[in-house]
């Protein structure tokens, strides 16, 4: 089993910034893929961003050159930088953890809500 554990959601005003983060802690193969989605009420939940354990990136293009997802080395910890934030950014944000063996975790969520 995996979990996650996510941080840094909160209120922030259009322009501003905010920093996700999260743990995974179990059984992690050393190949594995960890990522950020987001989901509004009735729409289905999207990719963010996501990187491989060997730093290979993928961005949503709505969030290219205002979001930056980064990993530590020694862990299973991710970090998603978000700037220039927009009121359409405004949702819940999941860690996801994709392992070695294909199975998929979770997290709990974190809101983010960017308003004026």
């Amino acid at each position: 089993q995996v979990q996650l554990v996510e941080s840094g959601g909160g209120l922030v005003k259009p322009g501003g910034s905010l920093r996700l983060s999260c743990e995974a802690t179990g059984s992690i193969f050393r190949q594995n893929t960890m990522g950020w989605y987001r989901q509004t009420a009735g729409a289905q939940r999207e990719l963010v961003a996501d990187i491989t354990r060997v730093g290979m990136r993928t961005y949503a293009d709505s969030v290219k050159g205002r979001f930056s997802i980064t990993r530590l080395n020694s862990g299973h910890t991710i970090y998603l930088q978000m700037n220039n934030l927009k009121p359409e950014d405004t949702a819940v944000y999941y860690c996801k953890l994709r392992n070695g063996d294909s199975s998929e975790y979770w997290g709990q969520g974190t809101q983010v809500t960017v308003f004026s």
